[in-house]
């Protein structure tokens, strides 16, 4: 089974930007379509963008379009997340997800298989 893990939280003023990485270890991420999910205090996690396993095909929540950015590389074995012209109600613990099926990009956090640990994003106002 694949195993992930977060890095590039941090605390980011409005207006700034963050680059999360998802990497994977276990087994290839080429087999696997990935999401970008995040959970504010008291929110449910909501999906932020999914990109299928060529990494040709990505799909973003409508609150994040034009300023977050998917992307994978599967030589690396890695999921990318650019996050620019933050705000604060992008603060959230943000998490990478792995599903092994193929087809359209589920938004639905039940359908995703495996989790990383999250990682703190935090934007000041």
């Amino acid at each position: 089974q694949v195993q992930l893990v977060e890095t590039g939280g941090g605390l980011v003023q409005a207006g700034g930007s963050l680059r999360l990485s998802c990497a994977a270890s276990g087994r290839s991420l080429s087999n696997y379509q990935m999401g970008w999910f995040r959970q504010a205090p008291g929110k449910e996690r909501e999906f932020v963008a999914g990109i299928n396993q060529s990494g040709g095909t990505t799909r973003s929540a409508d609150s994040v379009k034009g300023r977050f950015d998917i992307s994978r590389d599967n030589a690396k074995n890695t999921v990318a997340l650019q996050m620019n012209s933050l705000k604060p109600e992008d603060t959230a613990v943000y998490y990478c997800a792995a599903r092994g099926a193929v087809g359209t990009i589920t938004i639905n956090s039940y359908t995703y298989d495996t989790w990383g640990q999250g990682t703190q994003v935090t934007v000041s106002s």
